[in-house]
């Protein structure tokens, strides 16, 4: 049941993203200066890790799930444990690469490169 809410939630969440943005992407009014993406314009292996993470796994990697510390303090300030973060296989790469989903709430946000920028994913679907 929780995890229907939480698609639930986040469904909602990215509708009034999407009517109040004119249906473009552009900064997060929650989380001021990260840019908004549709997921459809990010690789496909970032859609198959959302999907893991919208059915509550199985995962490809122990640390799937972990808790996301936001040292580098790009996210918006959250109690420790709110973040959970989620590998996205990297092709090529022969360890988990550099590509995070990170969850907190009902929001994911996407790094391709290891924690230095971040991206709010708008899950249109």
């Amino acid at each position: 049941m929780g995890l229907v809410a939480l698609l639930v939630a986040v469904l909602v969440a990215v509708l009034v993203g999407w009517g109040l943005h004119g249906g473009t992407a552009g900064p997060d009014p929650g989380a001021p200066g990260l840019p908004a993406v549709s997921l459809a314009a990010l690789p496909a292996d970032v859609g198959r890790t959302v999907e893991l993470i919208e059915a509550g796994g199985p995962f490809p990697y122990d640390q799937d799930g972990s808790t996301f510390e936001n040292r580098e303090g790009l996210l918006p300030g959250e109690a420790r444990g709110f973040y959970r973060e989620y590998t996205v296989r990297t092709p090529g790469s022969d360890d988990r690469g550099a590509r995070r989903i990170v969850v907190g709430g009902d929001t994911m946000y996407y790094t391709d490169d290891h924690y230095r920028s971040f991206r709010r994913i708008e899950v249109n679907r």
